[in-house]
């Protein structure tokens, strides 16, 4: 199988330090609210997603979210990856080479997504798209540049949870290393078992982890 890097899509950043922000204006203000809003609004979702690396290569599956904290990405058949967030940690394991990375949550770009308590606006700012449907907030932490970028994009959609369908987000390191997801098919409010979110540990003589 053509390798892929997947560490952009989760590898850590500090979202959970603050972040000097200058004063926002009340539109930026109130749409970072609303994003708050979506966060806590989403108790499961389900979607399809298109994960595209900086070299343009793409893999599909389904993404699950329950809140608070855990999320799994289901890649397309004949990759031999998985991504599980158990609420408490980021696990990616990789079959093939029987590998197994974890991360905390909360030091993943992720963490903006699966954490219904943080307040945006403490490591957050709206990002112009010069489109009005568009909302598009980035989350970085300026003294850490190795921890890279995460910046999440939303579409304005009133039948949506306050108001706001999640497009989407891009990912960028220190070297301007790109990967960016891409959603569709969005379902909110489905019946998500928490076994979803179990995994089999490949490593030898590793125990199960009930997937």
């Amino acid at each position: 199988m053509k390798r892929i890097s997947l560490a952009l899509a989760i590898a850590p950043v500090a979202l959970a330090l603050p972040i000097a922000v200058p004063a926002l204006a009340q539109a930026n203000q109130s749409d970072l609210t609303k994003v708050n809003a979506y966060i806590r609004a989403v108790t499961t979702m389900t979607a399809d997603f298109t994960q595209t690396d900086r070299n343009g290569q793409n893999l599909t599956g389904q993404l699950t979210i329950k809140q608070p904290g855990k999320i799994r990405f289901q890649y397309q058949k004949g990759v031999p990856l998985l991504i599980v967030g158990d609420g408490k940690a980021l696990t990616m394991i990789d079959y093939e080479v029987r590998q197994v990375q974890r991360w905390p949550i909360g030091n993943s770009p992720l963490g903006a997504l699966l954490d219904p308590s943080k307040d945006l606006s403490k490591f957050g700012k709206v990002v112009p798209t010069g489109d009005p449907s568009i909302l598009s907030v980035e989350a970085r932490d300026p003294k850490r540049p190795e921890f890279g970028t995460i910046t999440m994009i939303f579409k304005r959609d009133a039948g949506s949870p306050a108001g706001l369908q999640l497009y989407g987000w891009v990912a960028l390191d220190s070297q301007n290393n790109r990967t960016a997801v891409r959603l569709t098919n969005q379902r909110y409010g489905v019946t998500v078992a928490d076994s979803t979110f179990r995994w089999t540990d490949p490593r030898p003589r590793g125990r199960s982890a009930g997937g």
